[in-house]
């Protein structure tokens, strides 16, 4: 049994750290809902606030995965009864007659301790699944809705729980356990999107970035106040401890790590789930589920396509087709799905593997990918939770863009993931590509209230104490996006979705109690100063203007000019160059791609990248929360097929995700 699962399984753990015990009780469905009733524990002190919370626990139908069937009334009460281990002194659970369990808990602060909701929801699963075990036979994938209001003077204990069974029906859609909440108190944010407010954050990041922070500098110097020499030492650190965690980061990716030695016991079932936005991806799904089909596995690998599409498209046809011929193949559309996430979670219920694959419709995995992946989920010792592989765009050769990207991959997956893990103790689960424990996976879940569910998945495992590695020996070929605006879309996405998670997540990991102080500046670096990194790196342009300002001049050989040549003309190259050491041999045999992305790092895309992060932030702050999928088309290995030019699809966040999201 892995950490995770431990985690997970100890009916003694409490995710929030509060002490466990036997404090509330099972009271009646109206009882809960009642406000002079009260747990027998006496409690000093004035009345707490309090909050309704309705957990709506559904299993696949038997007969239909896409359908859902209740929990029988037995199995709600015996579940209640273990739950009141977990509730605090004052608290009430009640099983209903419509299948759900009511709850009424403290409202401990202004975001209902969400950190607190979430712990009693693997609570439920937990008991849920103990009382409801099928000898000889798996059970159905639990998928628990989490709904919660509070009681106020705005609504009553009764309108709460009608709040609270809304929340928890759209968690049910979401299958991904998430706590959410709905009520009078949720303030509608729905800002209006344009060229215009683009522009303008555009405009912010860059000319703002540059000209507001010059007349800071000068307003200050007018009133006697020099803070340049501070400013300086704080760029001169921020560059040097960039520089540094570059420089450790290849240092440690030379030495990757060592594949375990093949596990005792054998290869279980695997199950490889490709999500799919059919629109999107019509061009490229036959032939990734062919490649899929022609993996060797010894365990015996099923191929899960979870799809939505919001009307009938041709190919549905060969893919029905191909699914008769193949009976390891499985089609599954999720009809009420609107992302990438609930199409994962929803492949869960066909799932019939021990070791999942988690893939995007262009990724094409290396012949015994699932081989390698079971050596690392089921080694004898120290076994992981989810291996992340190297990922290699197979259509460099197609533009000038394509080949930028192509080494940028070979610079994240074969440099900065792998030696992040070493150097911080924590592997990231990238979204594709990622082999996960099918037990672990059915405990966390993805989440398309985030706009990278792949890194926030990363952040509850690494907060579960579970194991995350990386192998850059592990890969898997996918498509770069093809046009400037295609690859802005997705970096913009990738850029805002971190932002989201370090909102989220960068509290609860440095008051964790189970992690070390290594992986706690891990986590720091990763959602907290490559987050401030961009808006600091840009000052040097109006410190550079207020020491030409103040000095008439600028004296090009100044400390601050050597530290800054020296950093970006050795950091960016010592990366590229390990890059090119460590890369895909169909990557590596070109040299000149290396030499293009050394020059445009040094004189554009690094900065751009930046900006990227800059511009996401504010929209992030302004309450802009959008999906959009990458444009893709069919490529084979570096050759050319028609334009099918796809479908951009954006997805609005609703204000009850979004207040959960920066909670």
């Amino acid at each position: 049994m892995s950490l995770l699962e431990r985690h997970f399984n100890d009916p003694h753990t409490d995710h929030t750290g509060a002490p466990a015990g036997q404090t509330g009780r099972v009271v009646s469905a109206d009882e809960v809902l009642d406000l002079t009733v009260r747990s027998r524990v006496s409690l000093p002190g004035p009345r707490p606030r309090e909050i309704v919370a309705v957990l709506d626990p559904v299993r696949a139908d038997p007969e239909d995965a896409t359908s859902s069937v209740r929990t029988e009334e037995e199995v709600l009460a015996a579940a209640a009864e273990r739950l009141t281990r977990h509730l605090q002194p004052g608290e009430l659970v009640a099983p209903t007659d419509d299948g759900q369990l009511r709850l009424r808990l403290r409202h401990e602060d202004k975001a209902a301790r969400p950190e607190r909701l979430q712990a009693m929801a693997y609570h439920a699963v937990e008991a849920l699944e103990s009382v409801d075990h099928r000898e000889g036979d798996r059970p159905a994938v639990l998928d628990l809705g989490v709904g919660w209001a509070p009681v106020s003077r705005k609504q009553d204990a009764h309108q709460a729980e009608e709040y609270a069974a809304s929340a928890a029906a759209e968690s049910v859609l979401q299958r991904d356990l998430q706590p959410r909440q709905l009520g009078r108190h949720l303030r509608v944010r729905r800002p209006h999107i344009d060229w215009w407010s683009a522009g303008n954050q555009v405009a912010m990041a860059t000319v703002g970035a540059v000209f507001l922070p010059f007349l800071a500098l000068v307003g200050l110097y007018s009133f006697g106040l020099d803070v340049s020499s501070a400013l300086y030492w704080v760029l001169v650190g921020s560059l040097g401890v960039t520089a540094l965690t570059l420089w450790a980061e290849s240092s440690y990716a030379l030495d990757p790590p060592r594949l375990p030695a093949r596990p005792s016991a054998p290869a279980p079932r695997a199950s490889a789930v490709i999500a799919a936005y059919l629109p999107n991806e019509a061009d490229t799904i036959v032939e990734t589920l062919e490649t899929f089909l022609a993996q060797e596995y010894s365990g015996g690998l099923q191929v899960v396509l979870a799809y939505n599409t919001p009307f009938a498209l041709p190919v549905e046809d060969d893919l029905r087709a191909m699914a008769e011929a193949h009976p390891d193949l499985t089609l599954l559309k999720v009809e009420d799905s609107t992302s990438k996430a609930q199409n994962v979670n929803a492949a869960l219920r066909v799932a019939e593997g021990e070791l999942i694959g988690i893939f995007d419709a262009d990724h094409h995995p290396m012949p015994g990918a699932f081989e390698r992946a079971w050596h690392w989920i089921g080694a004898d010792e120290d076994p992981a939770d989810v291996v992340q592989g190297h990922c290699v765009i197979r259509n460099g050769s197609e533009s000038a863009l394509a080949k930028l990207v192509a080494v940028e991959f070979e610079q994240i997956y074969a440099v900065s993931h792998p030696g992040r893990a070493r150097l911080h103790g924590f592997g990231i689960f990238g979204g594709s590509n990622g082999y996960w424990r099918a037990s672990a996976l059915e405990r966390i879940r993805l989440r398309g209230s985030f706009l990278t569910e792949d890194i926030e998945a990363s952040m509850r495992v690494l907060e579960a104490g579970g194991r995350i590695v990386n192998d850059p020996g592990l890969i898997s070929r996918e498509l770069a996006p093809e046009t400037p605006r295609a690859l802005w879309k997705q970096r913009m996405r990738w850029a805002q979705g971190w932002f989201q998670v370090s909102l989220r997540h960068l509290g609860p990991i440095l008051r964790s109690r189970s992690l070390s102080l290594r992986q706690k500046i891990g986590a720091s670096y990763l959602l907290a100063w490559r987050e401030l990194y961009p808006w600091i790196s840009i000052t040097a342009w109006p410190l550079f203007g207020f020491l030409a300002w103040r000095d008439g001049g600028l004296d090009m050989t100044s400390p601050l000019f050597l530290l800054i040549t020296l950093f970006v003309s050795v950091s960016g190259p010592l990366q590229t160059l390990a890059a090119y050491r460590l890369a895909a041999p169909e990557i590596r045999a070109h040299k000149a791609w290396f030499w293009g992305a050394m020059v445009a790092n040094l004189l554009l895309y690094t900065e751009a990248k930046n900006l990227v992060n800059r511009v996401a932030q504010l929209k992030q702050l302004r309450g802009e929360h959008q999906w959009v999928v990458t444009p893709r088309r069919s490529r084979g290995d570096d050759t050319a097929s028609a334009e099918h030019p796809p479908s951009d699809r954006t997805t609005d966040r609703t204000s009850a995700e979004t207040e959960e999201v920066a909670a």
